[in-house]
Parts: C-alpha cells; sequence; structure tokens
C-alpha cells in the first residue's frame, strides 16, 4: 500500500523566503511521495484505469435487458388512395372506371409502446467481458510501469541536485582557501618574501576556481528545473534535497543489491496480459461462429382520430403486445473469421518471441549493472583513499610554505590535487547512487522502498 502523499503539508511545512523564492526541503522519500500523487503522466496513467473501470461497466451493461419507449403522433394532409377493382359483386356501376378509389386511415394517428430486449445468448458478450476485465488488469500494470519511470527519473533529479549542491560547496571551500593563500602570498610579496609570479600563479589558480563556482550554479539551477518537472512541482518553488549523498549511499545496502535475485519485471507481466488479451480476441472471433439468441418483448396503445381533438379520446386506442424469441445464425462472411483468427496465432506468437527476448535481456541487464554497481564500489574505495591523501599532501605543503621551506607552486599544486580527488570522489558517490538505481530497477524493485 502507498505512503499517502504530502502535497500542501510539503509546500507549507517545511519552505521558507530567500529573496521572494520559497525554498521547499524535501527528503528522498517525500519527493517519490510527492511524485506519485503529482507527475502528469502518473496522473494520466491512473485515469486510464477509471477508464478501464468504465469500460467494464459498459462491457456488462449490453448483457443486462434493453428498455426502450417510443411515442409518436402523425398527421396525414392526404389519406393515401388505395385502388379496388370495379367488379361485381363490390363494384360499384355509377362509376365509369374498372376501378374504384378507396381511401384507408384516418387523419390522425398516434402510438405509445415500449421494447425490451434480452440477451439469451452470445459467446461474444463473455469473452469480451473477461477482455474488458484483462484490460483493466493491463490499466493497472501501465500505473505500475508509469509509476517507476516517475520514481527512476526523480531519484536521478534528485541525486543530481544534490551532486551540484556538493560541487557548490567544494567550489566555495576551495575558493575560500585559495583566496586565503592569495591574501597571504600578496602579504609576503609586499614584505619582499615572494616574486610577484607566485602572486599571478595563485591569482590564476582563483580565477578557474571562481568560474568552478559559478558553473556549479547554473549546473544547480538547471538540475532543480528538472527536478520539479519530474515531480509535478510548480516551477515557482525552489527545491532543495536535506540529505546528503553519503547518507543515501550506505555501502551495506549497496552490497546487499549484489546478492538480491529480484522479482518479475512489470514489462514481463505486462506482455502476458496482452497475450492474454489478444487470446481472448481470438476467442471472440471463434465465438462469432455461434447463434446469438435474444428474448424480445413488445406491449404498444395506438390510436387514431379524424381530428385532433378526438385522437387521444379513450375508445379510440386499442393495445397490443408481443412475446418472442430472435436467433441470429452465421452462414458465411467471405472468410473473414478465419482471416482474423488467423491473424490473432500469428500475434500471439510475436508476443511470444517478445516475451522471450525480454526474459533474456533482463538477465543481461541485471548482469550489467551488478557488474557496474561492482566497479563503482571500488572506484569509490580507490576515490575516498585518493581524497585523504590529497588533503593529507595539500596540508604538508602549506605548512612547509608557511616555514618557508616549501614554494608556493607546490601548495597550488596540492590545491588542485585535493579539488581534483574532492570531484572525483563526489563522482563516484554519484555514479554509486545511478549504478544503484539501475540494478533496482534491473531487479524489479525500484518501488519497494516507498511501499508499505
Amino acid at each position: 500500500m502507498r505512503i499517502p502523499a504530502i502535497i500542501f503539508f510539503l509546500l507549507f511545512s517545511f519552505f521558507y523566503k530567500v529573496e521572494a523564492q520559497e525554498i521547499v526541503e524535501l527528503t528522498l522519500e517525500e519527493a517519490l511521495q510527492y511524485t506519485l500523487e503529482n507527475n502528469v503522466n502518473v496522473k494520466n496513467a491512473q485515469l486510464e484505469t477509471l477508464i478501464s473501470k468504465a469500460t467494464v461497466k459498459e462491457t456488462t451493461a449490453s448483457g443486462l435487458p434493453q428498455i426502450n419507449g417510443n411515442f409518436d403522433l402523425n398527421y396525414n394532409p392526404a389519406i393515401p388512395v388505395v385502388f379496388l377493382p370495379n367488379e361485381p359483386p363490390f363494384g360499384d356501376p355509377n362509376i365509369p372506371s374498372d376501378v374504384i378509389p378507396a381511401r384507408f386511415g384516418v387523419s390522425y394517428q398516434s402510438n405509445l409502446g415500449a421494447n425490451l430486449r434480452q440477451m439469451i445468448f452470445d459467446g461474444s458478450f463473455f469473452v469480451g467481458l473477461r477482455a474488458a476485465k484483462t484490460y483493466k488488469q493491463l490499466t493497472d500494470l501501465d500505473l505500475i510501469k508509469t509509476e517507476n519511470d516517475a520514481i527512476e527519473a526523480v531519484k536521478k533529479a534528485y541525486f543530481g541536485v544534490l551532486v551540484n549542491l556538493e560541487r557548490i560547496r567544494l567550489a566555495e571551500a576551495n575558493l575560500a582557501r585559495i583566496d586565503t593563500l592569495l591574501s597571504e602570498t600578496q602579504a609576503l610579496n609586499q614584505a619582499g618574501f615572494a616574486e610577484k609570479i607566485d602572486v599571478s600563479r595563485i591569482q590564476v589558480q582563483r580565477n578557474n576556481t571562481y568560474s568552478q563556482v559559478e558553473r556549479a550554479r547554473t549546473s544547480l539551477e538547471v538540475s532543480e528545473q528538472i527536478l520539479k518537472l519530474q515531480m509535478g512541482l510548480p516551477m515557482e518553488y525552489d527545491v532543495r534535497p536535506n540529505e546528503t549523498l553519503a547518507e543515501l549511499n550506505p555501502i551495506e545496502e549497496l552490497n546487499a543489491l549484489l546478492i538480491d535475485e529480484g522479482v518479475e519485471r512489470i514489462e514481463v507481466a505486462q506482455l502476458n496480459t496482452n497475450i492474454e488479451l489478444i487470446g481472448l480476441d481470438l476467442k471472440n472471433n471463434q465465438a462469432q461462429y455461434m447463434p446469438t439468441i435474444d428474448f424480445i418483448a413488445n406491449a404498444q396503445r395506438s390510436g387514431a382520430g379524424n381530428t385532433f381533438d378526438t385522437v387521444f379520446d379513450k375508445q379510440n386506442w386499442f393495445g397490443s403486445s408481443l412475446l418472442g424469441v430472435s436467433m441470429q445464425i452465421p452462414i458465411f462472411d467471405g472468410l473473414l473469421k478465419s482471416a482474423r483468427i488467423q491473424k490473432n496465432r500469428i500475434q500471439i506468437q510475436q508476443l511470444e518471441n517478445q516475451r522471450n527476448f525480454l526474459r533474456e535481456s533482463i538477465k543481461n541487464e541485471v548482469f550489467s549493472a551488478k557488474s557496474t554497481l561492482e566497479n563503482d564500489l571500488l572506484i569509490l574505495t580507490v576515490q575516498r583513499e585518493n581524497l585523504e591523501l590529497a588533503r593529507e599532501v595539500y596540508d604538508i605543503a602549506k605548512i612547509k610554505y608557511q616555514e618557508g621551506v616549501g614554494s608556493n607552486l607546490e601548495v597550488v599544486d596540492a590545491d588542485a590535487a585535493l579539488v581534483q580527488a574532492e570531484f572525483n570522489y563526489l563522482s563516484a558517490l554519484y555514479d554509486g547512487l545511478i549504478a544503484k538505481v539501475d540494478l533496482e530497477k534491473a531487479l524489479g524493485i525500484l518501488k519497494n522502498d516507498i511501499i508499505n
């Protein structure tokens, strides 16, 4: 069962104002909950399930009694003439013609009645009812698939925002280090203990770092727009994750995924349902060879009069009724049903081939995703060690420079190496999370972490 989405609560309980921009702080779980209620594709898939429910009702209604009423009032400005032979014993010798014109009818006629038709047997109806229910199952599966796609997109977009936030933090921290080093070097230069080229070298490094900060800020804005679009969050809000990449990347969970066997993918269930639908269409076409039987009933009262004010007189109205059974027997349709049956059988073979290929593709996808995750975990370990070493080298280089036994070139090089190590470690964290999402998708367990 899905956890209820936090809609306005998220918007108005976690936001604060910064330069007239409402910032919404979200955990990944809250972002996913919001997505399942507000993503446009998910909402359309939910509406499609409602359409399928109505389709089931529509199909069921065709097998229930169909009752229709009718009323009509007719006026004959000129009553039709019927010609009779002017012959004995009914002939009229006063009429010179060999025919006698006779008018049968009155000027006004009215009918009031009701008709009932109830299906007794129609093989197509029962097959159609099963098909409608199976179609409902298919739309439910389509909804799950759409939710999975939305979850995958939001997770990756959420991680993208986290990465850019971390890049900004690292770039700003590096800029602060460079600014401090630049100030110290400028002071040494003014005191005659450092050359002008030392100041220029650090100034170049400072300019490059400043550019990194600005690029990271631009990337953050773009990634936030993507996240809001995928979530269905209005663009006037500013979204901020309140988690870190490290918090979302527990090694134990990643290692557990590597031995997880997963479940049957929703795509396989969709294909199975489509095969079932084609099979039902095949049965429907076969049922067309059988007769259809309906019960019919009719009750009617008719009235007439030569003037409008007499047509509704009680004594001018008479009743009639009818009960019967109607049977329609198909005889020959030019082999139309046979062609449809042949087409259904070929379609089933196509879908079975697709299913076999899909299962093999999923096995390959799981293998590739696990291999990628294992490789990313190895790289993550290496990059963590490199980061620790780069920090140690930078600290040593800075101490040596401050004590006058090292050059600022060593500090600049060590700082550049530290920045590179920080970004490499950040990229390794991000790659690990993306690989985790890809593996969850391959295993068919993408929604498990947000379902009770």
